[in-house]
C-alpha cells in the first residue's frame, strides 16, 4: 500500500521505521518543527531526517489545517494514513482521504488512557499493564475502532522510561499486524466501550509538584512515572526547590502532619504521607536520593541533617 505517515518525536520516528522496512511504500511524511516544550525534548529522534535519508518528502506543519497540505496529500495518492503521536486533531478531509482511512497508533491500552502522556499517567495510577493499541481514526481522539491491541506488564520496580522502552519496542510488529490486516480488505475490528474511556491532558512541570496529601503508594509511584529523563517529582524545603530521585513506601506507619520531615528508616528519611495521615495508619514516603537545581545529588539523610520542619508544595522562607 501507498502510505502517508504523521508523526512526531521517538514514537513517529519508531513507526516510520517500521513503514520502511516493510513491503508498503511510504510516499510522505508530516511532522511538528521542533518544540522547547519539556515533555517534547526528551523522545525527540527526528521524523524529519529521517524521512529525508530515505528519500521521502517531508512537511513541517503545526496544524494540518492548510489547503497546500491537503493538495499535497492528494497528489501523494495514500492508500493509507498512518499516524503515531501527531500531537493535534486531524479532521475528517483529511483522516477518511485516503480508501483505507487513517491508522493511528497510541501507546495505551485504549479506550482507557487517550490522549496524552499514557504510561505516566497509567504509573501513577498503578495500572498493572500498558500497551498499544492500533485504531481506525475517527472524529473523536482516540476513540475509533481497534485493529490491534497488545500489552505488556508492569512490574513493581518500573519507571515511565522503562514503559516507554517496552511499549516502543510494539510500534513496529503492532503497526505491521494492523497494516497487513487492513490491507485484506477487512473492515470487522472492536469497537471501544466509551462507558470504560478516559481522557487525560498533556503533562507539564506542575503535574510533577509533590502533594503531600497523597498516599505513600501514590507518591512513590509519582517518583518513578518522573524518572529521568522526565522533570522529576520535586517539592519544597523551605526556599530550596528538591528532586526527589528515589523513593520508596516506608516500613512503619507514621502519623502527623503530611509533609512532616519525621525520622530516618533504613537508608532514607520518612515524609509524613497522606490526607488522614493525623490517623496516624499510614506508611510514609521514603526518600532515598534527591537532586537540587544545580544538578547535585545527595542521599537524603546527607541533605536532611535533622528531623523536623516541613516539605511543601511552594517556597516557604520559615520553617514551620
Amino acid at each position: 500500500m501507498r502510505v502517508v505517515m504523521f508523526g512526531y518525536q521517538t514514537w513517529g520516528y519508531r513507526t516510520l521505521e517500521a513503514l520502511l522496512d516493510s513491503e508498503h511504500k511510504v510516499v510522505l511524511a508530516v511532522t511538528h518543527p521542533g518544540s522547547d516544550h519539556a515533555y517534547e525534548r526528551i523522545w525527540d529522534d527526528s521524523v524529519a531526517e529521517l524521512a529525508a535519508d530515505h528519500g521521502v518528502p517531508v512537511l513541517l506543519r503545526n496544524r494540518p489545517d492548510d489547503d497546500d497540505l491537503v493538495h499535497r496529500l492528494e497528489e501523494a495518492e495514500p492508500d493509507i494514513i498512518v499516524a503515531n503521536n501527531w500531537r493535534t486533531w486531524l479532521p475528517p478531509h483529511i483522516f477518511n482521504l485516503p480508501r483505507h482511512g487513517t491508522l493511528n497508533v497510541h501507546d495505551s491500552l485504549l479506550p482507557a488512557y487517550a490522549g496524552f502522556a499514557p504510561v505516566i499517567w497509567a504509573l501513577i495510577n498503578g495500572e498493572r499493564e500498558v500497551g498499544l493499541t492500533a485504531h481506525m481514526m475517527n472524529g473523536d481522539l482516540d476513540a475509533g475502532d481497534i485493529v490491534v491491541q497488545r500489552a505488556v506488564p508492569v512490574e513493581d520496580t518500573d519507571t515511565a522510561t522503562d514503559l516507554f522502552h517496552k511499549t516502543v519496542a510494539l510500534i513496529r510488529p503492532v503497526t505491521i499486524e494492523a497494516l497487513t490486516l487492513i490491507a485484506t480488505g477487512r473492515t470487522d475490528w472492536v469497537k471501544q466501550d466509551r462507558d470504560r474511556a478516559s481522557f487525560f491532558h498533556k503533562r507539564s512541570i506542575e503535574d510533577s509538584r509533590i502533594d503531600w496529601g497523597w498516599s505513600a503508594e501514590e507518591l512513590e509511584r509519582l517518583v518513578r512515572a518522573q524518572s529521568d529523563p522526565y522533570p522529576n517529582a520535586f517539592t519544597y524545603h523551605r526556599d530550596t526547590r528538591i528532586r526527589i530521585v528515589s523513593a520508596a513506601v516506608s516500613q512503619g506507619r507514621y502519623g502527623g502532619t503530611p509533609g512532616r520531615i519525621f525520622i530516618r528508616e533504613g537508608d532514607g528519611v520518612v515524609i509524613v504521607a497522606g490526607a488522614d495521615a493525623r490517623r496516624g495508619r499510614n506508611h510514609g514516603l521514603l526518600i532515598k536520593k534527591i537532586r537540587t537545581d544545580d544538578g547535585t545529588e545527595l542521599a537524603a539523610t546527607d541533605y536532611f541533617r535533622t528531623m523536623g520542619g516541613y516539605l511543601t508544595g511552594h517556597p516557604a522562607t520559615v520553617d514551620r
